[in-house]
């Protein structure tokens, strides 16, 4: 019984070594649903189209300061690819799931930088869903 619960214990401390670096985080933000850093990928659905998110994806480079190297969209994928002032390459992709819910994806780098991603999100998030003053709140009703 106790070589049993030794190899048991073998075996959960090796799965956790080698999978160390598979699934580094997992975060909500708002009516985003979830955002997903995987394997040096951020990863989340948006539930908006892909104009919207293509669009906040280069007002996010624009505000960062980052150099659009190269950008490209149709109807149904759209690319973003940058440099940093570490002249890290940055690749934002998105692929329309349905007219408004598009797959996006952000990479840094070679092997992923989860911080840098996390910050370009939370640009683009803040693109996609603008906070209303009191007055365009007043001119709704």
């Amino acid at each position: 019984m106790r070589m049993k619960q030794f190899f048991l214990n073998i075996m959960l401390l090796s799965i956790a070594v080698f999978c160390h670096g598979c699934v580094v985080a997992a975060v909500g933000l708002g009516a985003a649903g979830t955002v997903a850093y995987v394997s040096g990928d951020l990863e989340s659905t948006e539930p908006k189209n892909i104009e919207i998110v293509y669009s906040a994806a280069l007002q996010a480079a624009e505000q960062l300061e980052l150099r659009v190297i190269s950008s490209s969209k149709d109807a149904l994928s759209a690319t973003v690819i940058a440099r940093d002032a570490d002249d890290k390459k940055i690749q934002i992709k998105m692929a329309a799931v349905s007219e408004q819910t598009t797959k996006l994806s952000i990479r840094v780098g070679t092997f992923g930088s989860e911080t840098k991603s996390q910050r370009i999100y939370k640009n683009m998030y803040n693109n996609m869903n603008p906070v209303k003053t009191k007055s365009e709140i007043g001119n709704l009703n």
